[in-house]
């Protein structure tokens, strides 16, 4: 054993040193490790939400975007597919939207924000399958008097051109409005309510 003194400061000195670079060393650790429970970029892009210009869209014309890796249809409906709305509500299963499945300003006969434009999750609410847009009379194959409206191959569930479901077939649900609003006259965003511009 040596007789000479114990230089303390510099054993502090040794110590501080040591905790400061074994600091940096966990922090450095811990930032990857923390980031990497954040979502990837296409986890963020998949639940965005998504703008859509509508200003090309004619009359009688549908568009599709994809919206939390769902499809979304736009629909432009003429008036003579409006005034047809009135006409088989005695053969909906939920007619009025009361159902508690999508944003308040869709309980109305035409489920939209304004009459013209209709947006819905393209998704058929029995099994998840994407019903297909039957249109210029196509649809009355399926439903007499109802020229235009969506079927459902996968087990035949039908659809009118608000997305009520019509009764006795598999779906229990009408297709689902996604939450919306106008930018402007122009421009929808799918993925918050607003005002309507």
């Amino acid at each position: 054993m040596s007789n000479t003194p114990v230089d303390n400061s510099r054993r502090r000195f040794l110590t501080v040193a040591t905790s400061v670079v074994g600091g940096v060393g966990v922090v450095g650790a811990a930032v990857p490790f923390i980031a990497s429970w954040n979502p990837s970029e296409r986890a963020k892009a998949a639940g965005a939400d998504v703008e859509v210009d509508i200003s090309k869209l004619e009359p009688g014309q549908m568009m599709r975007v994809e919206w939390r890796s769902k499809p979304v249809w736009i629909v432009r409906r003429t008036k003579a597919i409006l005034d047809a709305l009135a006409g088989h509500e005695d053969q909906l299963r939920d007619p009025n939207s009361e159902e508690d499945q999508q944003p308040a300003f869709a309980k109305n006969r035409y489920r939209a924000l304004k009459e013209e434009y209709l947006v819905l999750v393209g998704v058929c609410t029995h099994l998840g399958c994407s019903p297909q847009h039957m249109k210029n009379g196509q649809f009355e194959e399926f439903v007499e008097g109802v020229p235009d409206g969506f079927f459902c191959p996968c087990h035949g569930s039908k659809f009118d051109m608000a997305g009520r479901v019509f009764q006795s077939v598999p779906a229990p649900l009408n297709l689902v409005v996604p939450p919306y609003y106008y930018i402007d006259d122009n421009r929808i965003l799918i993925g918050q309510e607003g005002e309507v511009a």
